[in-house]
């Protein structure tokens, strides 16, 4: 057994522009808490010149190599199924991966970003009213939000997407998935935000790239719960107003841990302390 936990790990994280990702800190440095050999790279398609197209190739030279595990993110969490033996029943029901176990060579694709953001809203929003929500964006992390909050036990959801059809997808995915929640794409976002008792924000605004609110601030009232998945700023102009506003917030960066979290358990086999990443997050992000 002692030989089994003193051999070199190695996993990475596959995406575009992925430079400024906490993820291999996050990875490495449990890793080192519980005395493993733990290194975790990153496969930028950027840095190396390479497109979607190759992740093919990529996948392929990381198992040739070695590692135990990968993390996959944007643009590949729905393109690298194709590439797997098998799929976990989340990853199967939302179409996406993001954790990809490489082991007695098959590829097994699991995704922990629904399960992050489940357990992020359980330990920040308890007893939170999940009678209905309004949620922005229906990309892939607003799937993976989704799927997290109606299994908390929301009963009504309704989704709006800058691309209707998105919406119109999201819904009838998750309709399928939870027939007893009412699901359904958005048309009049203030009165939605008017029957609410929460808003799940699942867009990139807010980012120092994409500055400003997904909403008009005024329609956020004191008795909404607001759940953001922004974490490159923490402190969003959305959370910010909405905290003015007395609501009760709940920042992206439990998400980003959790989804971690989850990661480092399947890769690793190791049961991680949850408590200690989230406070080596924090000291990465205050």
């Amino acid at each position: 057994m002692a030989e089994t936990l003193l051999k070199p790990l190695k996993a990475g994280l596959i995406g575009s522009g992925i430079q400024a990702s906490l993820t291999p800190a996050m990875h490495m440095e449990e890793g080192a808490a519980q005395g493993l050999d733990y290194d975790y790279e990153l496969i930028d398609l950027v840095k190396l010149n390479a497109s979607p197209a190759d992740l093919s190739r990529l996948v392929a030279d990381a198992e040739e190599r070695g590692l135990a595990g990968l993390n996959i993110t944007h643009p590949c969490k729905q393109l690298v199924i194709a590439l797997l033996d098998e799929l976990s029943p989340e990853a199967r029901a939302l179409g996406a991966v993001n954790t990809v176990v490489l082991k007695d060579n098959k590829r097994f694709g699991h995704n922990t970003d629904w399960w992050g953001f489940a357990e992020s809203f359980r330990r920040g929003l308890p007893q939170a009213d999940l009678f209905s929500a309004v949620q922005l964006g229906a990309g892939g992390a607003g799937v993976a939000t989704a799927y997290a909050i109606l299994t908390l036990g929301l009963k009504r959801l309704t989704v709006f997407d800058r691309e209707h059809e998105r919406a119109v997808d999201l819904a009838q995915t998750m309709s399928a998935l939870f027939p007893d929640a009412s699901i359904t794409a958005g048309g009049d976002l203030e009165a939605a935000m008017k029957a609410a008792s929460g808003l799940i924000h699942a867009t990139p605004t807010g980012m120092a790239k994409y500055p400003g609110t997904p909403l008009l601030p005024e329609l956020l009232e004191r008795r909404h719960w607001v759940a953001e998945i922004v974490y490159f700023p923490l402190e969003t102009e959305l959370l910010r107003q909405a905290r003015q506003r007395g609501c009760r917030t709940l920042n992206g960066g439990g998400m980003a841990v959790f989804q971690a979290v989850s990661a480092f358990r399947l890769i690793t086999g190791r049961e991680p302390d949850a408590g200690r990443m989230l406070a080596h997050f924090k000291t990465m992000t205050t």
